[in-house]
């Protein structure tokens, strides 16, 4: 053999090793990708149920008004059913299959039931008072149970959950035929509400072992403990690279999973005796570590639900309901303190923003059998949606700029954890996570900053990026406080890149996995050109007390924003928190065909100044500019007789049938509580003379309100009134 030959040989050798370790290198590092694709693309949690077109758009064809009758002096005879008649309220609600059937049909109101599947079964009895849970918010080993003993989420639970369904959709289908939707129960949880809870939702450990194979793809699967966070908590304490919340959080998320597929089965068993009514449920809550509010698991097993606005909720359903077929409400309670101001803004608000309807909870309705005065100015708000307008959104389609906003459950579970620090043993007392967490202030305050800007976006969900990528339609990924990625949802947010795409993230992205587990280097750092490497500690972090930007324990009962951030002394960029203190200020890059953003700030603080009212373009350019310099503007430009966009503004548009549908509505801040309520804070009164300018000529614009016809252009002149909504249309 020649020296040119044995060199070529051995140099083959040599690629073909090299070859076959680096192939075994990505194998290894794209194992877990693989294993998490393949759990969240057969996982049953996954797969939605029956949610075709027939079944939620035919019967709830339109907006309704639906009163819980719970001080409902006025009766359920002739002038229970004129004041219905006289005051815009086209809806009703039976209770467990009973009802004044006779009165609702005779007044043509369509009704949802409440209570199908009983009370006390989803809804523990006792869950409206946490210290009935005390004795469990630290006991891993307990069972879910309420005051009337153990109820294990289990075959038992189901059989009794169907029988009650049995007797009251039978009930129901025997009297009327004006059903438009079965409520399973209300406020329903795998614990109670969201309270910390970590027990076990039913007794059958072998079924969290077998999850946790498909979970973690069968290889290094690791045993099925069963912890509290009082085993984890004291990690956080050391080097980000040495802190796992997965033994814990697991059991969270197959406890999550659980449920979902319990809450899809009963709901497909309502379909089984009544094909033709949706079904799922009323008192939804927060996106939670706790409860069971993992919404990309949860919107897939329901048909209808009626949602407190809490952590962004009714944005993040709007975002998951399919082509707006699935009917999604709001609750309403008349708050004295707030007036009927209040009551007309909702309304009209939520309206916009493509619900079909408003449950409503009736006390300080009647003084005995009469309407109390603010009825009366709250009537034309209810006689005009349900009359004139009732049927335009239904089925309409959001009409958003190519922005998505990422959610992300497991990195709502990990913000829980690292805010509940501040807290130490006192973690079981918190509550308000929906106006405390981290991840809920990052998501809220990006939903203002874009629409505050014009600009309107969607939510994704982390299984739809996993199984197919970040869709087409979007330009932009935002990635608020994702703390937790996976392998596979980091090659996917890649390729979105690589592809042409612009993705932005605020702070701590990816440097966990998708169990809770810290990593030695983030998922994304690659992408964004920054370094994690593990070592950091918490004061490496905001304040340098904490792993967060507020003390949510100091903080706890606060009033305004400002008294949150003031908890915690944290160094500020342009008036925002600068969250890693070893990485750089808004680092952009080029990847592929595409530009990242790393901006290492916090956009939490824009709340607080909203709230104070000193909000101005820059703050939001700050946040903003990697959008507009994707190309991105607003289709719709505000602006008022000063030549500035009012101030609490948004637009939002929908498409149906050629049309488009535009309203122009104040976005006030809204508050509530696990209990619903609430509504706006800080509310404007008055009207103003606003220009709308369109960055395309439109046709045939028409006020949808008054029946003005405005003709073709780009800019003209209407007429805002701040508690309401104008509404108009183009084609």
């Amino acid at each position: 053999m020649t020296d040119t030959a044995r060199n070529n040989k051995l140099r083959c050798i040599f690629h073909l090793l090299f070859g076959s370790l680096l192939l075994l290198s990505f194998s290894n590092c794209s194992e877990a990708e693989d294993g998490y694709s393949r759990y969240v693309g057969s996982a049953p949690e996954f797969k939605p149920v029956r949610q075709d077109e027939t079944l939620l758009l035919k019967r709830w064809d339109r907006w309704h008004y639906m009163p819980w009758r719970f001080h409902w002096g006025i009766g359920t005879g002739q002038a229970g059913g004129e004041f219905c008649r006289d005051y815009g309220i086209t809806g009703a609600f039976t209770d467990s299959g009973e009802g004044p059937f006779e009165w609702i049909n005779k007044w043509d109101l369509s009704f949802y039931n409440d209570h199908t599947a009983g009370k006390g079964l989803l809804y523990l009895y006792g869950a409206n008072k946490g210290q009935n849970f005390v004795r469990f918010q630290r006991d891993p080993k307990a069972i879910r149970q309420g005051t009337r003993g153990p109820q294990p989420v289990d075959a038992k639970l189901k059989a009794n959950a169907e029988k009650l369904m049995r007797e009251s959709i039978g009930n129901v289908k025997k009297h009327s035929n004006r059903c438009v939707a079965y409520a399973l129960d209300d406020e329903i949880s795998w614990g109670a509400f969201v309270i910390p809870l970590c027990w076990r939702i039913h007794e059958n450990d072998r079924d969290y072992s077998n999850w946790l194979k498909k979970y973690y793809g069968r290889r290094n699967t690791p045993p099925a403990l069963f912890i509290s966070f009082d085993d984890v908590r004291e990690q956080m304490n050391g080097p980000l690279g040495k802190i796992d919340f997965s033994p814990f959080l697991d059991r969270m998320t197959y406890n999550d999973s659980y449920w979902a597929n319990f809450v899809g089965e009963l709901v497909s068993y309502s379909n089984s005796l009544d094909p033709n009514v949706p079904c799922g449920f009323v008192g939804g809550q927060s996106p939670s570590l706790w409860g069971g509010y993992d919404y990309a698991k949860l919107m897939k097993k329901i048909q209808f639900i009626e949602a407190y606005d809490l952590g962004s909720s009714q944005e993040i359903i709007r975002s998951f309901n399919p082509d707006n077929r699935m009917p999604v409400v709001i609750a309403h309670f008349h708050k004295k303190d707030k007036g009927v101001a209040n009551d007309i803004w909702q309304t009209w608000y939520y309206f916009a923003h493509g619900n079909r309807g408003i449950i409503g909870w009736i006390e300080d309705w009647f003084d005995g059998k009469t309407p109390k005065p603010w009825l009366k100015q709250y009537r034309n708000t209810l006689l005009e949606i349900s009359g004139k307008h009732a049927d335009k959104i239904v089925g309409a389609k959001w009409q958003h700029e190519g922005i998505a906003i990422y959610y992300s459950h497991p990195s709502i579970q990990v913000s829980w954890c690292l805010d509940s620090q501040a807290h130490g043993r006192t973690w079981v007392n918190r509550g308000g996570d929906f106006q405390l967490g981290t991840s809920h202030n990052v998501r809220k305050a990006w939903d203002y900053l874009l629409s505050d800007s014009g600009l309107q976006y969607n939510y994704i969900s982390y299984d739809q990026v996993v199984k197919k990528g970040v869709p087409r339609q979007y330009k932009v990924l935002i990635l608020p406080a994702c703390y937790a990625i996976s392998d596979a949802e980091a090659a996917q947010i890649r390729r979105f890149a690589s592809a042409g795409g612009t993705v932005i993230a605020d702070f701590g992205c990816g440097v966990f996995d998708q169990h809770g587990k810290a990593r030695s280097k983030g998922a994304l750092d690659s992408l964004f050109g920054v370094k994690h490497n593990g070592t950091e500690s918490q004061a490496d972090w905001f304040g340098q007390s904490l792993w967060v930007e507020t003390d949510q324990d100091r903080g706890f009962y606060y009033k305004k924003f400002q008294e949150l951030f003031a908890t915690v002394k944290s160094p500020l960029h342009s008036g925002f928190a600068i969250a890693e203190h070893r990485l750089p200020v808004n680092k952009t890059r080029k990847f592929g065909r595409g530009t990242v953003h790393y901006l290492n700030l916090s956009p939490q603080r824009y709340l607080q100044y909203r709230q104070e009212g000193v909000i101005d373009q820059a703050h939001r350019d700050l946040f903003l500019k990697p959008i507009k310099d994707a190309g991105i503007t607003s289709p719709v430009e505000l602006t008022d007789q000063s030549g500035k966009r009012p101030r609490d503004s948004e637009v939002t548009r929908w498409k149906k049938r050629g049309k488009t549908y535009l309203f122009v509505i104040q976005n006030a801040h809204v508050t509530g509580s696990a209990l619903g309520g609430g509504g706006a804070e800080g509310l404007r009164k008055g009207t103003e003379q606003i220009t709308i300018s369109f960055r395309e000529p439109v046709k045939d614009l028409r006020n949808e309100r008054t029946g003005e016809k405005l003709g073709d252009g780009k800019q003209f002149k209407v007429e805002f009134n701040r508690l309401e909504a104008t509404f108009l249309s183009h084609r």
